[in-house]
Protein backbone atom coordinates (compact mmCIF):
# COMPACT_ATOMS: atom_id res chain seq x y z
CA UNK A 1 0.00 0.00 0.00
CA UNK A 2 1.39 3.24 -1.19
CA UNK A 3 2.24 5.99 1.67
CA UNK A 4 0.61 9.00 -0.87
CA UNK A 5 -3.32 8.44 -0.13
CA UNK A 6 -2.83 8.39 3.51
CA UNK A 7 -0.42 11.57 3.66
CA UNK A 8 -2.84 13.12 1.73
CA UNK A 9 -5.66 12.48 3.57
CA UNK A 10 -3.29 13.56 6.71
CA UNK A 11 -2.60 17.30 4.53
CA UNK A 12 -6.58 17.69 3.91
CA UNK A 13 -7.27 18.12 7.56
CA UNK A 14 -4.40 20.16 8.17
CA UNK A 15 -5.02 22.65 5.15
CA UNK A 16 -8.37 22.89 5.62
CA UNK A 17 -7.64 25.63 8.58
CA UNK A 18 -7.39 29.13 8.01
CA UNK A 19 -3.33 28.58 8.29
CA UNK A 20 -3.74 25.85 6.11
CA UNK A 21 -5.37 27.72 3.29
CA UNK A 22 -3.24 30.87 3.93
CA UNK A 23 -0.26 28.33 3.06
CA UNK A 24 -1.95 27.06 -0.34
CA UNK A 25 -2.66 30.74 -1.50
CA UNK A 26 1.23 31.83 -1.15
CA UNK A 27 1.85 28.47 -3.01
CA UNK A 28 -0.23 29.33 -5.66
CA UNK A 29 0.83 33.18 -6.17
CA UNK A 30 4.07 31.40 -6.15
CA UNK A 31 3.35 29.14 -8.66
CA UNK A 32 2.02 32.02 -10.86
CA UNK A 33 5.28 34.30 -10.45
CA UNK A 34 7.38 31.18 -11.61
CA UNK A 35 5.44 30.87 -14.74
CA UNK A 36 4.99 34.74 -15.29
CA UNK A 37 8.87 34.84 -15.04
CA UNK A 38 8.91 32.17 -17.77
CA UNK A 39 6.27 33.87 -19.88
CA UNK A 40 7.99 37.09 -19.51
CA UNK A 41 11.40 36.13 -20.41
CA UNK A 42 10.12 34.39 -23.21
CA UNK A 43 8.20 37.41 -24.23
CA UNK A 44 10.88 40.26 -24.04
CA UNK A 45 12.82 38.30 -26.30
CA UNK A 46 10.03 38.38 -29.11
CA UNK A 47 9.84 41.97 -28.81
CA UNK A 48 13.67 42.31 -28.98
CA UNK A 49 13.59 40.32 -31.86
CA UNK A 50 10.56 41.80 -33.62
CA UNK A 51 12.23 45.60 -33.38
CA UNK A 52 15.35 44.40 -34.33
CA UNK A 53 13.39 43.14 -37.96
CA UNK A 54 11.23 46.11 -37.93
CA UNK A 55 14.40 48.55 -37.09
CA UNK A 56 16.36 46.57 -40.11
CA UNK A 57 13.66 46.81 -42.31
CA UNK A 58 13.00 50.60 -41.92
CA UNK A 59 16.62 50.87 -42.41
CA UNK A 60 16.72 49.17 -45.34
CA UNK A 61 13.52 50.86 -46.91
CA UNK A 62 15.17 54.41 -46.41
CA UNK A 63 18.96 53.37 -48.25
CA UNK A 64 17.34 51.32 -50.31
CA UNK A 65 14.22 53.04 -51.98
Amino acid sequence: MSLTPQVLLQLGGALSGPLGQILLVIVAIGLVVVVGRIVLKIAWRLVTIAALVVGLLLLASLFLA
